[in-house]
């Protein structure tokens, strides 16, 4: 296949087993790293079971800080087929996944698709993403996902040119949450475990917190409806570290300065991450583990 499914339109010739001249690397079948009951989500898609992650190998966005880089940017993982995959999604469903979580999925959506054809989980599908979607690519998926957990990085555009080689970022963003947001416009959950719905993540970046505030401002204006998640969790790994602005956790003063002004907007619908969650124990190992 010639691949334009993401907004870098790389135009790039996937096979089956490799990958020419494309952003992320990957084969046109799908290579996962793990795939496990996964705890450290938002309360409403981890629960008390656990949510069903699947970690796809490779990104076509690659961030300085990726907390994955393992399996984001030295495609670490193993080579499964789409009835692999479909076979993943019961496996977790029959451990008591409360969904199937779909880590950075981008550049496999023909496999998932394929996949949920095969066989589509009795319990919500979760199309986790960075945010750098294409929205034709989205629109594919109405009938298939569920639950949009999506980020928004950057509104500034230099910031995500310096972070994530992505100066189109914010506008390609937002078009696709508004494309999210048009096939789920309205949270649904059901003993406190979301089955439908949009939650827009943001990860507070050192010195960023006008950013956090405007991103947050969007969402609130733009997706009423949807949950916001402000994160906390960041910690200078890969190129970040060597990168001055970025070299260091988030302090307790840029952290309290954009929880104060979330707390103030009374926004309801809103997961806040302690500042403790920066800590790189929380980061997965990426050992195969279910694959």
């Amino acid at each position: 296949m010639l691949c334009n499914l993401c907004p870098r339109q790389c135009n790039a010739l996937r096979t089956e087993s490799d990958n020419i001249g494309g952003v992320c690397g990957m084969p046109e079948l799908p290579r996962i790293a793990r795939a496990s009951l996964h705890f450290w989500e938002e309360p409403s898609i981890s629960g008390k079971n656990g949510s069903g992650t699947v970690f796809f190998s490779g990104c076509s966005l690659h961030c300085v800080f990726c907390q994955n880089e393992d399996i984001s940017a030295k495609n670490k993982g193993k080579a499964i087929t789409v009835n692999d995959l479909a076979d993943v999604f019961k496996r977790l469903e029959a451990q008591g996944a409360h969904n199937i979580n779909l880590v950075t999925p981008t550049h496999f959506v023909d496999s998932i698709i394929a996949a949920l054809d095969i066989y589509k989980p009795n319990i919500p599908v979760v199309y986790n993403s960075s945010g750098y979607e294409s929205a034709q690519t989205l629109k594919r998926l109405q009938g298939y996902v569920d639950i949009y957990l999506m980020d928004f990085k950057y509104i500034d555009d230099n910031k995500a040119q310096l972070y994530s080689n992505a100066p189109d970022y914010s506008v390609v963003c937002k078009a696709a949450l508004l494309e999210a947001y048009r096939q789920q416009n309205e949270c649904v959950f059901s003993e406190g475990i979301m089955q439908r719905g949009l939650i827009i993540r943001h990860l507070l970046l050192p010195q960023a917190t006008r950013d956090a505030v405007a991103i947050f401002d969007w969402v609130k204006e733009n997706t009423p409806n949807a949950y916001f998640s402000i994160m906390s969790q960041y910690v200078p790994l890969g190129k970040a570290s060597e990168m001055s602005i970025i070299n260091r956790k988030v302090t307790s003063r840029e952290y309290n300065k954009v929880v104060d002004y979330i707390l103030n907007c009374e926004f309801d619908n809103c997961y806040i991450q302690e500042l403790t969650s920066a800590d790189k124990i929380f980061i997965p190992d990426f050992d195969y583990t279910g694959v």
